[in-house]
């Protein structure tokens, strides 16, 4: 197909200048193909990854949120949900506390000694864990060992009353926490 071209006073062959521009376009998609494949065969997979650098993935991706808080205290049928939420805003002083952002332990955890558990050792005097989530279930696992006969609200308040912190004033926090919603 010839077509004139005005401004230089000839006809020009427009199949021949179509199948150039083809042929750039298709030259330059192979060679960008190619380097993302290479580029893509370089990515490391997950499994590749250091735990330390697995745990980096997980905490990036899973941010803690309060609401993922609490839906995850219901997936794990945690008992008095409730109360153990207000336990982890007691003891990360409003999820602020370095415990919480250095050891992501929502619950002021010491180091398990006697029981199943999934922290991964001690710092500044608690238990540390590699995700909020852990410490989570490091919690219901500690409810399954020492609160599974527990089955009323009540039973459980005394309980932590007389067990589970060191300030004298914990169990009235935690009420006063429980009554303002």
């Amino acid at each position: 197909m010839y077509v004139y071209n005005e401004k230089e006073l000839r006809f020009e062959n427009k199949i021949v200048s179509l199948a150039y521009t083809i042929i750039i376009a298709l030259l330059v998609a192979l060679v960008l193909g190619f380097t993302l494949g290479y580029y893509a065969g370089k990515a490391k997979s997950i499994d590749s990854l250091s735990t330390k650098e697995k745990v980096i993935v997980i905490n990036a991706m899973d941010p803690f949120k309060v609401d993922s808080l609490k839906d995850y205290l219901h997936q794990l049928n945690v008992k008095f949900a409730d109360v153990v939420y207000a336990q982890a805003q007691l003891e990360t002083n409003g999820f602020t506390s370095n415990i919480f952002r250095e050891n992501h332990n929502l619950f002021g955890m010491k180091q398990a000694m006697k029981r199943s558990s999934t922290n991964k050792g001690e710092q500044f005097g608690h238990a540390y864990y590699d995700t909020w989530r852990e410490s989570v279930l490091d919690y219901a696992l500690f409810q399954c060992k020492y609160l599974s006969d527990i089955n009323t609200r009540e039973q459980y308040l005394q309980y932590l009353r007389q067990n589970y912190a060191e300030d004298p004033n914990y169990y009235n926090k935690l009420v006063k926490l429980l009554n303002n919603g």
